[in-house]
Protein backbone atom coordinates (compact mmCIF):
# COMPACT_ATOMS: atom_id res chain seq x y z
CA UNK A 1 0.00 0.00 0.00
CA UNK A 2 1.11 3.52 -0.70
CA UNK A 3 1.74 5.58 2.38
CA UNK A 4 -0.28 8.78 2.99
CA UNK A 5 -3.08 8.30 0.43
CA UNK A 6 -5.55 6.26 2.50
CA UNK A 7 -7.86 7.81 5.13
CA UNK A 8 -7.31 6.92 8.75
CA UNK A 9 -9.75 4.31 10.12
CA UNK A 10 -10.84 4.92 13.71
CA UNK A 11 -13.46 3.83 16.21
CA UNK A 12 -16.73 5.70 15.63
CA UNK A 13 -19.73 6.27 17.90
CA UNK A 14 -22.99 5.46 16.04
CA UNK A 15 -26.28 6.88 17.38
CA UNK A 16 -29.70 5.66 16.21
CA UNK A 17 -32.26 8.46 15.95
CA UNK A 18 -35.14 5.96 15.82
CA UNK A 19 -34.60 4.16 19.12
CA UNK A 20 -31.73 6.05 20.73
CA UNK A 21 -29.33 3.10 20.77
CA UNK A 22 -25.59 3.77 20.76
CA UNK A 23 -22.86 1.42 19.58
CA UNK A 24 -19.34 1.57 18.22
CA UNK A 25 -18.09 0.78 14.75
CA UNK A 26 -15.13 1.72 12.59
CA UNK A 27 -15.15 4.53 10.05
CA UNK A 28 -13.24 7.55 8.84
CA UNK A 29 -15.48 9.99 10.78
CA UNK A 30 -15.82 10.44 14.53
CA UNK A 31 -19.60 10.26 14.89
CA UNK A 32 -22.48 8.85 12.77
CA UNK A 33 -26.26 9.35 13.22
CA UNK A 34 -28.61 6.83 11.58
CA UNK A 35 -32.43 6.81 11.28
CA UNK A 36 -32.83 3.04 11.78
CA UNK A 37 -30.46 0.49 13.30
CA UNK A 38 -30.54 -3.30 13.67
CA UNK A 39 -32.22 -2.96 17.10
CA UNK A 40 -35.26 -1.08 15.75
CA UNK A 41 -35.45 -2.11 12.07
CA UNK A 42 -38.68 -4.06 11.31
CA UNK A 43 -36.75 -6.76 9.44
CA UNK A 44 -34.75 -7.66 12.54
CA UNK A 45 -37.41 -7.00 15.20
CA UNK A 46 -40.51 -8.27 13.37
CA UNK A 47 -42.45 -5.20 14.54
CA UNK A 48 -43.93 -2.49 12.32
CA UNK A 49 -42.73 1.00 13.17
CA UNK A 50 -43.47 4.30 11.48
CA UNK A 51 -40.35 6.29 10.69
CA UNK A 52 -41.26 9.92 10.10
CA UNK A 53 -38.69 11.44 7.76
CA UNK A 54 -38.73 15.23 7.58
CA UNK A 55 -42.14 15.51 9.29
CA UNK A 56 -44.11 14.02 6.38
CA UNK A 57 -46.64 12.31 8.62
CA UNK A 58 -47.26 15.52 10.54
CA UNK A 59 -47.70 17.48 7.31
CA UNK A 60 -50.15 14.84 6.01
CA UNK A 61 -52.18 14.97 9.22
CA UNK A 62 -52.24 18.79 9.06
CA UNK A 63 -53.49 18.68 5.45
CA UNK A 64 -56.27 16.21 6.28
CA UNK A 65 -57.30 18.30 9.30
CA UNK A 66 -57.44 21.44 7.12
CA UNK A 67 -59.43 19.64 4.43
CA UNK A 68 -61.90 18.32 7.01
CA UNK A 69 -62.44 21.78 8.50
CA UNK A 70 -62.99 23.28 5.03
CA UNK A 71 -65.50 20.54 4.25
CA UNK A 72 -67.40 21.28 7.47
CA UNK A 73 -67.36 25.03 6.72
CA UNK A 74 -68.79 24.43 3.25
CA UNK A 75 -71.50 22.23 4.75
CA UNK A 76 -72.50 24.98 7.19
CA UNK A 77 -72.48 27.57 4.40
CA UNK A 78 -74.71 25.39 2.22
CA UNK A 79 -77.12 24.84 5.12
CA UNK A 80 -77.41 28.60 5.68
CA UNK A 81 -78.07 29.20 1.97
CA UNK A 82 -80.78 26.52 1.93
CA UNK A 83 -82.40 28.05 5.01
CA UNK A 84 -82.38 31.49 3.37
CA UNK A 85 -84.00 30.11 0.21
CA UNK A 86 -86.67 28.30 2.22
CA UNK A 87 -87.42 31.47 4.19
CA UNK A 88 -87.71 33.47 0.98
CA UNK A 89 -90.10 30.93 -0.54
CA UNK A 90 -92.19 30.84 2.64
CA UNK A 91 -92.34 34.62 2.73
CA UNK A 92 -93.50 34.87 -0.89
CA UNK A 93 -96.16 32.19 -0.29
CA UNK A 94 -97.55 34.06 2.74
CA UNK A 95 -97.30 37.52 1.20
CA UNK A 96 -100.83 38.42 0.04
CA UNK A 97 -100.15 42.02 -0.90
CA UNK A 98 -99.09 41.01 -4.35
CA UNK A 99 -102.09 40.05 -6.45
CA UNK A 100 -101.62 37.23 -8.89
CA UNK A 101 -101.41 38.29 -12.50
CA UNK A 102 -104.59 37.92 -14.49
CA UNK A 103 -104.53 35.77 -17.54
CA UNK A 104 -104.99 37.49 -20.83
CA UNK A 105 -108.21 36.61 -22.50
CA UNK A 106 -108.05 36.11 -26.16
CA UNK A 107 -110.26 38.36 -28.20
CA UNK A 108 -112.46 36.54 -30.71
CA UNK A 109 -110.80 36.28 -34.03
CA UNK A 110 -112.36 38.19 -36.80
CA UNK A 111 -113.22 36.14 -39.86
CA UNK A 112 -111.14 36.85 -42.84
CA UNK A 113 -112.73 39.24 -45.29
CA UNK A 114 -114.50 37.36 -47.98
CA UNK A 115 -112.91 37.94 -51.29
CA UNK A 116 -115.02 37.60 -54.41
CA UNK A 117 -113.94 34.78 -56.53
CA UNK A 118 -113.83 35.05 -60.25
CA UNK A 119 -116.94 33.56 -61.62
CA UNK A 120 -116.86 32.44 -65.22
Amino acid sequence: MKVGIHPEIKNTKVTCLGCGANFESTSTVDQISVDVCSKCHPFYTGKQKLVDTAGRVDRFRARTKTAQSQKEALGKKAAKATARKAAKIAKSAVDTTVAPKAKKTESPKKPAAETPQNEQ
